[in-house]
């Protein structure tokens, strides 16, 4: 029999309309919602429910979100919430290949969606060590209003290790590497979220692999490996408007070996940071078009050590125009015993303005356990302004 309790309706914030009350919870940002959820039964159903969901749907409080990938997750990717200085760990994403490594994949956000985008997957076991990697075309999309991984429509040729970027609300796709061809790929698409279709489009001038995508001023810039080693510096470059590529003087004049990926700011402002002598913290000026040295990213210091640590294959990441540096690994030199180099994986996360000078680096909340060393994947997500 149901009791008298039960029947009578308890308000969300006692002495509040609910849809007020649901309001004022739906404006809290994601970091907090594992706490909120603790208050009482009630809320931690409001937060499970279609009707909070949907509701933020609605308005566009997606929130912000860092999302990011360590080789010591276990494939688990983990979010930052800078609102709340807290990270926090996601479903583990739904792919057939849960017990082997994911690599060489691309992520991007778009419509208020996090998409993680084809790779390959690499076995753990040393038994199957020696087997190709399976290359997929699938992508999953992580929606931040749900908290939950779904399928969306899968590339048409399985690709990892390729270019991948966001322009005008689509997402672009270009070269990269499949279990067959050894010299890279030329294959084009782009996908449009609000269909759920990818389309092909003109391939490349050339096939390549190992590159990178950048979204600026409207175009898609495949930038490869190669530059900054080649004699002529040039890219090649994707325009919509007309489904022409083009090759250009070369706005990237770093080796893809030297640098970790690109980033553009509000007022089109592109910034990295090239690892070569040091973590420099480089952007470029949209006046002159020239590249200016901003700082250098600060060495790590562990505990009882005696001196600074250089740190590499960290991640790297913009939100809300400030640039975050996380993870990596740094070797450190045993004195003790036979002397060696031990790897210490970190799981530090630093952040700066890049475009306030002299650059004043903090520290914020370490990522949660287990995650740390090697970033394999990362991407930022803004919420639209609220004004």
């Amino acid at each position: 029999m149901t009791s008298l309790m039960e029947t009578v309706h308890q308000p969300i914030i006692p002495g509040l309309p609910d849809d007020l009350a649901l309001r004022c919870l739906a404006m809290i940002s994601h970091g907090y919602h594992g706490i909120l959820e603790a208050v009482c039964r009630g809320w931690r159903k409001l937060f499970h429910s279609a009707e909070f969901s949907n509701y933020k749907a609605r308005e566009g409080w997606c929130g912000n979100w860092l999302f990011v990938l360590t080789e010591g997750s276990e494939n688990q990717w983990i979010a930052y919430d800078p609102e709340a200085d807290r990270w926090h760990p996601l479903p583990r994403v739904p792919t057939s290949h849960p017990d082997q490594k994911h690599l060489g994949f691309s992520c991007a956000c778009v419509s208020n969606k996090f998409l993680l985008i084809g790779g390959a997957y690499e076995a753990n076991d040393q038994v199957f060590l020696r087997q190709k990697a399976l290359t997929t075309n699938e992508v999953f999309q992580f929606d931040p209003f749900r908290k939950e991984w779904r399928r969306v429509a899968s590339m048409k040729t399985p690709r990892s290790h390729f270019a991948c970027s966001v322009v005008s609300g689509k997402v672009y796709v270009a070269g990269g590497r499949d279990t067959s061809s050894r010299g890279g790929i030329a294959l084009v698409e782009v996908y449009n979220p609000l269909t759920d279709k990818w389309e092909d489009l003109p391939p490349l001038p050339s096939p390549q692999m190992d590159c990178l995508g950048l979204s600026f001023e409207g175009k898609f810039y495949v930038l490869t490996d190669l530059v900054g080693l080649l004699e002529q510096e040039t890219s090649v470059v994707f325009d919509p408007s007309d489904e022409t590529w083009l090759s250009v003087d070369d706005i990237w004049p770093f080796s893809r070996a030297m640098h970790l990926g690109i980033q553009v700011l509000d007022g089109g402002h592109i910034c990295t940071v090239v690892d070569w002598g040091g973590s420099s913290v480089k952007t470029r000026e949209v006046e002159d078009g020239e590249w200016h040295h901003r700082g250098l990213v600060p060495p790590v210091i562990l505990p009882d050590h005696p001196r600074p640590l250089e740190v590499f294959d960290y991640g790297f990441a913009a939100l809300r125009n400030e640039i975050y540096v996380l993870g990596g690994r740094v070797l450190r030199w045993e004195e003790t015993g036979t002397g060696k180099f031990n790897i210490v994986k970190l799981s530090t996360v630093r952040v700066c303005n890049p475009l306030s000078l002299p650059l004043r680096w903090r520290e914020t909340r370490p990522m949660c356990k287990p995650a740390s060393g090697s970033i394999l994947g990362c991407a930022s997500m803004e919420t639209r302004s609220l004004i």
